[in-house]
């Protein structure tokens, strides 16, 4: 009777450990890619519309710069190995979010030059 009981202490000690497991990588992914989740409707919708009104690339810049200032730091004193991965995919989504922006907003200026000035037949008067 008592190796059943310590074989059911030990199922039960694999299953916590297990669950601990998880609920460790859980957490990790959570923070390394919580932190992109916001700008993945923003991002496809800049691109839908391939209008990036609204959308500040100050944000960009300043997420850009706190998390390369945050990979700087690790040299100096390291810290949790996730948080430097997160500022990696920042810096990889903020890079992302600049190119669509610029683009767009090139496209447009490009658009607004090339009709400056001339009348479009289709346009109402």
């Amino acid at each position: 009777m008592d190796a059943q009981v310590d074989g059911q202490e030990e199922g039960v000690s694999d299953l916590v450990t297990l669950g601990k497991f998880l609920v460790t990588w859980i957490s990790v992914g959570a923070m390394v890619f919580g932190g992109i989740v916001p700008f993945i409707p923003q991002y496809r919708k800049i691109r839908r519309h391939r209008d990036a009104e609204g959308f500040s690339t100050y944000v960009c810049l300043v997420l850009l710069v706190a998390n390369v200032l945050r990979i700087l730091f690790w040299f100096g004193k390291r810290y949790e190995l996730p948080l430097l991965l997160q500022s990696g995919i920042m810096i990889a989504t903020m890079l992302a979010m600049m190119h669509i922006c610029t683009a767009v907003k090139l496209d447009q200026v490009t658009v607004s030059r090339r009709f400056k000035g001339r009348r479009i037949s289709w346009w109402p008067s």
